[in-house]
């Protein structure tokens, strides 16, 4: 159990005794126990019970629930509401928008418990009725349930990685002689996957016979070439059965995209495995992960010698510390950083609008900047660069004076505020917000979190055009709830000659790690590492950052 596990359930607790509607002092204590939480320092599991309560935001009560949950991983409490929540009630907290107060309204006053009974709700035109709840709310609930019943099933790449080995051992170890080849979305390097699948040669009845027997796994249907397993994991098994002759041409199938496979020649003498086929088709070998686009195969597109890979990240840009919302100190961040081999970082705390992180005041800034110089001299050769995440305003201004923003190496400017709006507005705060003379890199261009909200809309291609004329770099934000902008969009990017950023949007050391989702998403626009800002070394870095200061006084 660490800090964040234990935070996350105080968080739930407080969320469910409000919408409980139980005493409301209980309920904010357990929400700043978990704010207090986040930002220790040091595990819990570190620290004697008796010293819990003295800690600043824990009081005896919380402490005593802590110790319980080292002891036993639950809370009882949180176990019990839990138990006399309605299940779609729960289900219910994980739309977005939808806050405890809402739920509790939802739930006591108009008596609807699930999710379908809100949306017909909501279709009839009878949520607007209640008190907190206008047409605006309704439509804004409506869509937000609709794109959250589309997502149920799906796991972020990040949350299927994590099981995907396990599945694979697992496979092997029940058809130990049996050839087996990852396919599907995992394959692929796609940002979010529906099942985890495999081609496997072995025949139906075999197949079905050993994993019948296998506690968690249940046959589900079968479908053409594919047998579909559901797991007590909630992600989907898909297994296409092969024979020796079309191992290889399913492999590959199950591992492309249908627009991509389509245009594949067929290929009749027979091939032993995927390189050999592609040149038997006389085209370049394609990667899994590059599989997508049918141009690529009409054209006979080569793959980039120096296509970007994991280990060409040299820096860190767009990281947060605890002078914002972050959990770690910039010394922190910075000796993590190092440790993994990396030259430089820019720390990009949020601007002064961002008050709900702790946004930095002017004052702030500069106290922030000599702690900065201080930790150049201290951690030379490593260099930390000043810049901030600056919040693009409602009317697409950013959020400091030019005085403040000339003080920094490079301004990340992104929206974070009033992100329900239509593309007009949208194109309107970000065209001006680039056309800034001191906006260096362009942040998560959607403002979209995956599964949970499809971000703002916006015509990507102006977007770019924008980013060219005026020398902006986009971002691809590697956090894998963002991957923004998105990877299918990359290659206009690349060729108006835009360079692109992969930056953690790191609010902790672990999220330094991030760097590899964005850059996974990367390869499948085919990003070399000269296309990629964070790909440079400390030399160009510097050089880049000069580069962008001279025009600004020019």
């Amino acid at each position: 159990m660490d800090n964040f596990q234990i935070a996350d359930a105080f968080t739930l607790l407080s969320k469910l005794l409000d919408i409980h509607g139980e005493n409301s002092f209980k309920s904010k204590s357990y929400a700043s126990a978990a704010f207090a939480i986040e930002k220790l320092p040091i595990q819990l599991e570190n620290i004697s019970p008796e010293k819990l309560a003295s800690l600043k935001g824990i009081g005896t009560s919380t402490a005593q629930k802590i110790t319980e949950m080292l002891e036993t991983g639950k809370i009882k409490a949180l176990e019990e509401i839990i138990f006399i929540t309605p299940k779609g009630i729960l289900e219910m907290m994980q739309i977005k928008g939808l806050g405890p107060k809402k739920i509790n309204a939802i739930w006591k006053e108009m008596g609807i418990e699930t999710i379908g009974e809100l949306w017909y709700a909501c279709k009839e035109n009878r949520l607007k009725l209640f008190k907190g709840f206008g047409e605006k709310t309704q439509a804004d609930v409506m869509a937000k349930i609709e794109f959250f019943q589309k997502s149920k099933g799906s796991f972020l790449y990040a949350q299927a990685e994590k099981v995907a080995p396990f599945f694979h051992e697992f496979l092997q170890k029940i058809f130990p002689d049996c050839k087996i080849t990852v396919t599907g979305k995992m394959a692929r390097q796609l940002e979010t996957i529906e099942a985890l699948e495999w081609v496997i040669a072995l025949e139906e009845t075999e197949i079905l016979n050993k994993i019948s027997h296998v506690d968690g796994i249940t046959f589900k249907e079968k479908s053409g070439d594919a047998l579909i397993f559901s797991t007590e994991a909630g992600i989907e098994i898909i297994l296409y059965q092969a024979t020796a002759e079309n191992y290889t041409v399913l492999s590959i199938q199950y591992s492309s995209s249908p627009e991509f496979f389509e245009q594949l020649p067929v290929i009749t003498t027979p091939v032993t495995d995927e390189v050999s086929y592609f040149a038997a088709a006389k085209l370049p070998f394609y990667p899994a992960m590059c599989r997508e686009f049918p141009e690529m195969v009409l054209e006979k597109t080569e793959i980039p010698k120096n296509l970007i890979q994991p280990e060409n990240i040299r820096g860190l840009i767009h990281c947060h510390s605890t002078w914002s919302d972050g959990s770690h100190s910039i010394e922190e961040m910075a000796k993590a950083a190092i440790g993994q081999g990396l030259e430089y970082m820019a720390i990009s705390d949020h601007s002064k609008s961002a008050f709900y992180a702790n946004g930095l005041q002017e004052e702030r800034i500069i106290a922030q900047h000599k702690e900065i110089e201080s930790l150049n001299k201290k951690l030379s050769p490593f260099r930390i660069f000043k810049s901030i995440e600056s919040d693009i305003l409602n009317d697409g201004s950013l959020d400091y004076n030019n005085g403040v923003l000339e003080s920094f190496d490079l301004v990340i400017a992104s929206i974070h505020s009033n992100l329900n709006m239509p593309e007009e507005k949208a194109m309107t705060r970000l065209i001006k917000a680039i056309e800034n003379p001191y906006c260096s890199i362009l942040g998560h261009i959607t403002g979209r979190i995956l599964l949970s909200r499809s971000g703002y809309p916006v015509n990507h291609r102006k977007i770019i055009d924008a980013c060219a004329a005026n020398q902006v770099v986009i971002e691809l934000n590697a956090n894998p709830s963002r991957l923004d902008i998105d990877w299918r969009h990359i290659g206009y990017a690349l060729d108006k000659n835009v360079l692109i950023s992969i930056n953690p949007d790191a609010h902790h050391v672990d999220g330094i790690a991030d760097t590899r989702y964005g850059v996974l998403v990367a390869q499948k626009a085919m990003v070399t590492t000269t296309q990629n800002l964070s790909s440079f070394t400390l030399e160009a870095f510097t050089s880049f950052i000069e580069k962008t200061k001279a025009r600004k006084t020019t």
